[in-house]
């Protein structure tokens, strides 16, 4: 077996001991290159000690490495013209050619777009926004959205994004939010924002209006924008007065009639349920109005006049006013008198309070009209009666 020599020869890379510094690593990078050239690197160790002194020229030399060497250059000018190649490549399709997206629509083609993005974010705005010319848009309902495939065209044809925009967005249908004023579940006036329905409700509630718990606030969403009602006149045709709970007197007799000929229109002395009537019961003759409520409760001046009388017999505590004109109104059984003897009094001025006193089974007012002295029915001076 052929033993290879190589010298290493002298140089800068001994030291000042003589130490070959450099013969470690090139025995190491021997022995590496050996087994990529399959050499008996064993056998070569152990031919001859002049293997440690071994000129690295000697295996540099050995026709493997330079058939490697020759091989390595004919890949890297490969690979360069192959780089060199598809810059060229690209250039041409660069200068011919450019990227755009093929835009198709419910499966139909509809255009080329160049900058997808760009189109898509437009598309998207419309969609929340619509056109922006209605401020109760509340959005825009698209069927689908586009698909969009990356092509290279030729760069005379054109894009078209605006054709695209409005292809898409033509069939779009409009959605407008507003808000519908209610009365009784049935919509009356509509407004464009909710602060302005509100603003309604809190007006109405500030006038007491007699409707106020029959009105409601419902949101809209529509296809088509209704016609809005100005806040002010919303209130005035919604707001309802409140009504007197008093009924209106449907008796047999003409109560207008009666007041115009005594020249006196008396109000309710007091609230509560009437228990007995004017006229004739089983057993007697009633001479007026008995109305009943809870011990206490203030009995007013049916008409302005004077306190005539205190009279303590089978009506208990009675106060009689005298109006004039030998008209007279007597409030009986009462527990507590607030008026002196000669006194005036306005009409609804508290007089006294309910009570039993007297002949009485319980707490309530008996109430009478005399006309000179001849008791009359009180429910003929009223407009309106509640008892």
């Amino acid at each position: 077996m052929n033993c290879y020599k190589i010298n290493l020869g002298d140089g800068p890379w001994r030291n000042k001991r003589g130490t070959d510094l450099f013969d470690n690593l090139l025995t190491s990078l021997y022995f590496f290159i050996c087994r990529l050239i399959n050499l008996d690197l064993f056998y070569i160790f152990f031919c001859s000690k002049i293997a440690l002194n071994i000129r690295l020229k000697g295996v540099l030399n050995i026709s493997v490495i330079k058939k490697g060497i020759i091989h390595l250059r004919a890949s890297l000018r490969i690979i360069i013209l192959l780089a060199v190649a598809c810059f060229i490549i690209i250039g041409i399709l660069a200068f011919f050619y450019k990227s755009a997206y093929i835009v198709t629509y419910n499966g139909e083609f509809i255009g080329y777009s160049d900058n997808k993005s760009k189109l898509q974010e437009k598309i998207n705005n419309f969609i929340e926004n619509g056109n922006g010319d209605n401020a109760n848009i509340a959005y825009v309902q698209i069927d689908s959205m586009p698909k969009y495939e990356l092509t290279f065209l030729k760069r005379n044809i054109k894009t078209n994004d605006d054709d695209i925009y409005k292809a898409i967005t033509s069939t779009g249908v409009t959605y407008y939010n507003y808000f519908a004023i209610q009365l009784n579940g049935e919509d009356k006036y509509f407004v464009p924002t909710y602060a302005d329905a509100e603003s309604v409700v809190n007006k109405l509630k500030e006038k007491s209006s007699n409707n106020i718990d029959n009105i409601k606030i419902m949101e809209k969403y529509n296809t088509e924008l209704a016609s809005f009602t100005n806040t002010d006149d919303c209130v005035s045709a919604l707001y309802e007065e409140k009504k007197s709970t008093k009924p209106a007197y449907t008796g047999t007799n003409n109560s207008s009639t009666y007041i115009a000929s005594l020249g006196i229109s008396f109000v309710e002395p007091v609230q509560g349920i009437l228990t007995s009537g004017f006229g004739v019961r089983r057993r007697d003759n009633h001479k007026g109005l008995d109305i009943a409520n809870s011990m206490g409760t203030p009995i007013r001046a049916a008409a302005s006049g004077t306190y005539a009388q205190y009279n303590s017999g089978g009506y208990g505590n009675l106060v009689i006013i005298s109006h004039g004109n030998g008209v007279q109104t007597y409030y009986g059984h009462c527990s507590k008198l607030y008026v002196t003897q000669g006194q005036t009094v306005s009409q609804g001025e508290v007089i006294s309070a309910m009570g039993s006193t007297g002949i009485s089974t319980g707490s309530h007012l008996h109430w009478e009209v005399r006309i000179n002295g001849v008791a009359q029915n009180p429910r003929n001076y009223l407009y309106y009666i509640n008892i």
